[in-house]
């Protein structure tokens, strides 16, 4: 059982009436939910007392230290297959487990870009669109926004000549990064990061057919605070939460087909 944590403002008095202490706990976070989750955490801890320590990286350098013992309480992947490495290492909580979030995945270019207009899904358009530039994508075989996007690129036949254009980088925050200021002329990301930049624009959104369905799921991990973390899910998948996340542009999380 881990120690636990407490605030400087820890004391208070429950509805009760007896003295109850406010935890903190360490949410590892898909980067692609910063500032939707920033505002979460600061709503959490208005109606709980709770403090929300979040630490936002690409799902796969997220799940890797987890299973390394890195001190998370909460863990929030942009997929199900990080979700599912730490699951299948025996590190999550039975039962806490389930999926909060939806996303789109869209091509953007820097604001001020005259072109491309619209998805450029043959060959030839595809290599007009780039004209000679560089496209910005997160880690094509590690973070799952870099993941999504080589499938829809896959899928239209447009991988082989996407690649020697790709630049990678560790997170999709970090691929928006490059677009915005210029240095890409093309980007993948998703809906949320294009919205919450405005030095870029969605030049179109990929079809969901081209791509795996976007989920984010959620879950405790066994060697944290299980009870505040337990708390804290719950507080994301509320009505609550639910209207913070969808504000930012997230999308309900796709029912699973029975």
């Amino acid at each position: 059982m881990c120690a636990r944590r407490y605030t400087l403002a820890a004391f208070l008095v429950g509805a009760s009436g007896l003295p109850a202490f406010a935890e903190q706990i360490t949410v590892f976070a898909a980067a692609s939910l910063g500032g939707a989750l920033d505002e979460v955490a600061e709503e959490f801890k208005a109606d709980t007392g709770h403090e929300v320590a979040l630490s936002f990286a690409g799902s796969s350098i997220l799940a890797r230290q987890i299973a390394l013992g890195a001190p998370a309480d909460v863990f929030l992947s942009a997929n199900a297959d990080w979700m599912d490495v730490v699951e299948d290492a025996g590190l999550l909580t039975d039962g806490t487990r389930r999926d909060f979030a939806g996303n789109e995945l869209v091509l953007i270019a820097p604001a001020k870009q005259a072109t491309p207009t619209n998805l450029p899904e043959t060959p030839k358009s595809f290599t007009a669109a780039l004209n000679g530039g560089r496209l910005s994508m997160a880690l094509v075989d590690a973070i799952p926004a870099g993941q999504y996007g080589k499938a829809a690129l896959m899928h239209w036949g447009l991988w082989d000549i996407a690649k020697p254009h790709i630049v990678e980088t560790d997170n999709v925050r970090a691929a928006l990064a490059l677009v915005a200021l210029g240095e890409a002329r093309l980007g993948v990301v998703y809906a949320t990061d294009a919205r919450a930049e405005p030095k870029v624009r969605i030049v179109e959104h990929f079809p969901a057919g081209t791509h795996p369905p976007i989920t984010y799921p959620a879950a405790a991990i066994a060697s944290g605070d299980v009870v505040t973390a337990t708390a804290f899910l719950d507080y994301l998948a509320s009505n609550a939460g639910q209207i913070i996340l969808q504000r930012h542009g997230f999308l309900p999380a796709p029912e699973v087909p029975e």
